[in-house]
């Protein structure tokens, strides 16, 4: 027999946050299909001339069915009902405030402290990683640190829908090699911002939360806690998922607001591509290990779309996987980018028995892939 792989690392604590809100898909239709009547009426002419393609109405069932999403939580709710704005509102803060996504992983950090039996004194490093970042500098990561009083070091990633799990390979490795004792990763996915909700076929994929880890060395960790047994990371260049906005859209004023500058991509392609790249990916993993996939009891698997998810499950299995085995929460928090399979972890671990092998996987934008192999303690 193969000797053990471990990293010596743990996950030791996590929590969830996520806005007040909620934003069901019969809302967000209301909302949609207003401004879907406005625009066509605005552009009668030109629809009769054929000149320009009517816009379509949209429906819950449709959503519902093309995604598995029932509802979201988001931000801002006025904004994003209002058919002449179609965007949340964000007001912006003072240097002197703490900025929206510091609000967020604080939200989330602390709880998982707590959950972990530590305080923001005892952590040594924060990772931040987010599909896409409030600003560049300073370092979000290091806005958080300073907010609990932590020690030593932070800084910020984005790696698309696998930064969380990046931000988490990251951690584990500087605790691994001893650059720190008690990392933190904290995810603040403020999503709807960098969203385009005049488009039909993404306006309801994403919604807003928070989640974090604490990770600590085997040694320091309690009964309960996930050692972290191997981590695998993946890229492969591809154009099919895109978010074109930058620092750099104020110096083109005629391109500066295209949809463009917002989430956008090729659902199609993407769902061809990634199902099979993921599928091999995970099960790669679990082989490295002499493991059956079926001796995973739980499948952790980034939240972008049921299908999706449910037939990645199936080609790892070679059967359907039931709810149990790849719990979901997209019905319930939508696509919440890179946080989704670290959520379903949160939400979906206290019924596992110790020495129950678990797997965390993220596949997204990128093409970036994610994958920590773990077992409870």
């Amino acid at each position: 027999m193969s000797p053990r792989i471990t990293t010596g690392t743990a996950i030791t604590g996590s929590g969830v946050w996520h806005p007040e809100h909620a934003f069901t898909n019969e809302a967000l239709c209301v909302a949609f299909n207003e401004y879907v009547r406005r625009d066509n009426a605005k552009n009668a002419d030109a629809i009769a001339a054929g000149t320009h393609e009517p816009l379509k109405e949209s429906s819950a069932e449709f959503i519902e069915r093309a995604s598995g999403i029932k509802q979201r939580y988001v931000q801002d709710l006025t904004g994003l009902v209002d058919p002449e704005r179609m965007m949340p509102y964000v007001p912006a803060r003072s240097e002197d405030e703490l900025c929206l996504q510091a609000e967020y992983a604080l939200h989330a950090a602390k709880q998982a402290l707590a959950a972990a039996g530590r305080t923001g004194e005892d952590v040594d490093l924060v990772v931040l990683g987010a599909s896409n970042l409030q600003r560049l500098y300073p370092a979000i990561a290091i806005e958080v640190q300073n907010a609990l009083g932590a020690r030593g070091y932070g800084f910020d990633i984005s790696l698309g829908c696998s930064a969380a799990t990046g931000a988490t390979q990251l951690a584990s490795q500087a605790v691994r090699t001893g650059a720190a004792q008690c990392a933190l990763v904290v995810v603040p996915e403020m999503t709807t911002g960098h969203m385009n909700w005049k488009d039909r076929d993404s306006h309801f994929i994403f919604g807003d939360a928070s989640v974090a880890l604490v990770i600590e060395p085997v040694e320091r960790a309690r009964p309960g806690a996930f050692e972290i047994l191997s981590m695998r990371m993946m890229s492969k260049f591809s154009n099919n998922i895109r978010n074109n906005g930058g620092y750099l859209d104020r110096c083109d004023p005629e391109t500066r607001d295209n949809p463009d500058k917002l989430f956008h991509q090729a659902g199609r392609r993407v769902f061809k591509d990634v199902v099979p790249m993921a599928a091999k990916f995970i099960a790669d993993h679990i082989a490295s290990h002499d493991l059956e996939p079926t001796a995973v009891d739980r499948y952790w698997l980034h939240q972008a779309n049921q299908n999706m998810n449910e037939l990645i499950a199936q080609r790892i299995l070679g059967r359907e996987a039931t709810r149990v085995e790849a719990p979901l929460i997209l019905d319930e928090y939508g696509n919440t980018a890179s946080a989704g399979s670290l959520i379903a972890f949160s939400h979906f671990h206290d019924d596992l028995p110790a020495g129950a092998y678990g797997m965390m996987a993220s596949f997204g934008a990128g093409y970036s892939l994610g994958s920590l192999l773990m077992q409870r303690m």
